[in-house]
């Protein structure tokens, strides 16, 4: 079956990673490089010819995230908007976001963003105090994010903010602070992630060397529950377990990966899901770089997954969703009956009330939202 590329969902969703950054957060493990605007013309002429194999398809969510696509130039970044008209086929009614930071946003590259049907931005806020904004190493400040913000919605209906929680020091008043600013300022989408010390990064090396500290797990399950209910008395749907949003303005383009629908991706480090392969490019803008401009791969990792496999990983992953998963349409869809391959994790998670069931439909409960990640893995094995 796996042979068979008619049984994989054709992709209709592309994500394209831009590299560069002012500077490189304590916290950040992406593929990032600072101060090398100097690559920025060769990444530009390697995203095309990556893009070019594709032959056009057609799709309904964009997403240029980085990085921070909007450091790039007025003029490169309008080279790279259209080389994305250029490349793909829009779908009416596509969403396309680009990724920005507070620092960036001025009215002309709002503008350019606007012209070329940009109708979604998400802006990497992260907090509106100036104390956590230093300890994150952010490089604005709390006027310059409400600012952005107001100017973004001015030019961009739907607007998104990220915010952390939990970082060092941070207490339950602070937190409150940061989410009343939030809601009062013309966002249409909310994601908060817990800090997370991930490997390789400056705050890991930190935590290791006994210089930096994370919040307590009951302290972070607190700032958790109060932003559910801040985000559910403004009106904000809890769709996802990081993610609230107005009626209406749900991420397209993640929902596509939590329902495994396939996605292309172009650019360092970025990974893809088509015909039933994962690849992901190199991390090193360099390394990635050089090898297109060599006319070879930029593919780093490759992986096929089975239809098991697949199957599994839909369910896993559309749990997340507040909405929940139809196991029987799944099965429908996958060719694989995961009541049955499922059936020990699906009991765990209701002996544990984890999951309710309603119908052919499995959700989380309130338990179950906050160990999530429980649940999920639980699909996989």
């Amino acid at each position: 079956m796996t042979s068979d590329l008619s049984f994989w969902p054709t992709p209709r969703a592309a994500y394209v990673h831009v590299p560069f950054c002012r500077h490189r957060c304590g916290y950040c493990n992406f593929s990032v490089v600072a101060g090398r605007d100097d690559l920025v013309g060769r990444f530009l002429a390697a995203i095309d010819r990556e893009l070019s194999l594709l032959e056009r398809p057609e799709i309904d969510t964009l997403f240029i995230g980085g990085g921070t696509p909007t450091h790039l130039p007025v003029a490169e970044l309008s080279k790279l908007l259209e080389l994305m008209r250029q490349r793909f086929r829009f779908a009416e009614d596509m969403e396309w976001s680009v990724e920005a930071n507070p620092e960036d946003i001025h009215c002309e590259k709002l503008d350019l963003l606007a012209e070329y049907g940009v109708n979604r931005i998400s802006l990497g806020v992260q907090s509106f105090q100036s104390e956590k904004l230093q300890l994150l190493e952010r490089g604005h400040r709390q006027g310059e994010a409400m600012q952005a913000i107001e100017w973004s919605a001015e030019k961009i209906e739907n607007v998104s903010i990220d915010l952390i929680f939990a970082a060092p020091g941070e207490r339950i008043t602070g937190w409150h602070k940061d989410l009343k600013t939030a809601f009062e300022l013309p966002i249409k989408h909310l994601s908060a992630y817990a800090l997370t010390f991930e490997k390789g990064t400056s705050f890991w090396s930190r935590r290791m060397h006994g210089k930096m500290t994370g919040l307590d797990e009951n302290t972070e399950l607190e700032m958790f529950q109060l932003t559910r209910q801040m985000a559910r008395d403004q009106g904000f749907n809890h769709y996802e377990i990081s993610n609230f949003a107005v009626a209406g303005y749900e991420s397209q383009h993640n929902i596509r990966y939590w329902q495994g629908r396939g996605w292309y991706a172009s650019g360092p480090g970025a990974a893809r899901f088509a015909e039933g392969r994962r690849e992901v490019n190199h991390r090193s803008t360099t390394s990635y770089l050089n090898r297109i401009e060599n006319g070879q791969s930029p593919t780093a990792e490759s992986e096929s997954i089975t239809p098991l496999q697949y199957a599994r990983e839909r369910a896993a992953f559309g749990i997340r969703m507040l909405s929940g998963i139809d196991l029987t349409q799944l099965s429908v869809e996958t060719e694989i009956d995961l009541w049955a391959t499922c059936d020990s994790a699906i009991t765990r998670s209701l002996e544990m009330n984890l999951i309710e069931r309603i119908g052919d439909r499995l959700r989380l409960t309130e338990k179950g939202i906050l160990f999530a990640d429980t649940v999920a893995s639980d699909f996989l094995s």
